[in-house]
């Protein structure tokens, strides 16, 4: 077999097995995601083809494994070798449940186990992200909106320059709120608090509809470039001395809610992890066994 250079597009009278599973694969994604997988599979399809394996039929959990610790020997981070096998996974998975194999080779593989307790952002404390709002009000409305979407509601960068007027206008069980498309494609409500709608319609101004963030220079819609750009902006007048990006600003929303005594479950709604455990990496202060679970169930049962 030899190795596609793409697997997009195809003809239909010449795919394989192994090329139609991935092309039906790949269909499930689309915009960085699409791409990074279909880099993933061709990563995989390569390898493949020089060991003389079909990418798909024949496959078991052995080759699996013996791709991973090539993707190791090659020099890749255990936590790159992890993220290099999401589509590679993802593509058995999906192979087995359509009937193409009759058993998944990579659901037992294992992968190299990565040991992080915190997220390795550079976040900022409650100060901190205090003063970035204040200060990022006083450059521009279109700051300050960005500031708060980011430092407030957790946007991710794309998030927070694709939101319109038109996505914080309705009311629901008598919160405004902020519909938003995320990442996978996933539709999301989220409660629109004052402070943060009193910096956005300072930024609507007088328009009714259209996005919201614009330009400082040019009047446009922001991208996410223009984000970075404004944040580092802010973060220098707020004189704060280490870099800060759009996923600062983030990260700063999610670990001052889980500072603020927000539970987990809660501040894994406010991100919008599908894993607790990636909201886990968050929690600066689990270590504190001032906030033991032992407290409150003693609490709950002292009358034994």
């Amino acid at each position: 077999m030899s190795a596609p250079t793409t697997l997009l597009p195809f003809q239909p009278a010449t795919i394989s097995t192994a090329q139609l599973a991935a092309v039906s694969y790949l269909a499930r994604y689309s915009g960085r995601t699409h791409i990074l997988y279909s880099f993933q599979l061709r990563e995989w399809f390569s390898w493949c083809d020089r060991n003389k394996l079909d990418a798909l039929t024949g496959i078991q959990r052995a080759h699996v494994e013996l791709y991973i610790r090539h993707l190791g020997d090659r020099g890749l981070m255990d936590s790159s070798v992890n993220t290099m096998m999401h589509a590679v996974r993802g593509y058995f998975r999906f192979a087995h449940i359509d009937g193409l194999i009759t058993a998944d080779p990579a659901v037992y593989a294992r992968l190299p186990k990565i040991h992080r307790d915190e997220s390795r952002t550079q976040g900022l404390d409650r100060l901190e992200l205090i003063r970035f709002l204040q200060v990022a009000q006083s450059i521009t409305v279109h700051h300050g909106a960005l500031a708060y979407l980011l430092g407030i509601n957790a946007l991710r960068a794309s998030e927070a320059a694709a939101v319109r007027i038109e996505d914080y206008a309705d009311t629901l069980r008598g919160h405004r709120v902020l519909h938003l498309v995320g990442k996978g494609n996933k539709p999301a409500t989220m409660p629109v608090t004052v402070p943060v709608l009193r910096a956005l319609e300072a930024c609507r101004g007088q328009r009714t509809a259209g996005p919201l963030v614009l330009g400082p220079v040019s009047g446009k819609p922001v991208d996410q470039r223009d984000v970075y750009r404004m944040v580092a902006r802010i973060a220098k007048s707020a004189g704060i001395p280490r870099h800060i990006s759009p996923h600062s600003l983030r990260h700063a929303a999610i670990t001052n809610a889980l500072d603020a005594g927000v539970p987990l479950r809660d501040a894994q709604i406010l991100a919008r992890h599908a894993d607790p455990r990636t909201t886990e990496h968050y929690d600066r202060a689990r270590g504190n066994l001032d906030r033991h679970g032992v407290h409150f169930l003693t609490a709950y049962v002292a009358g034994v």
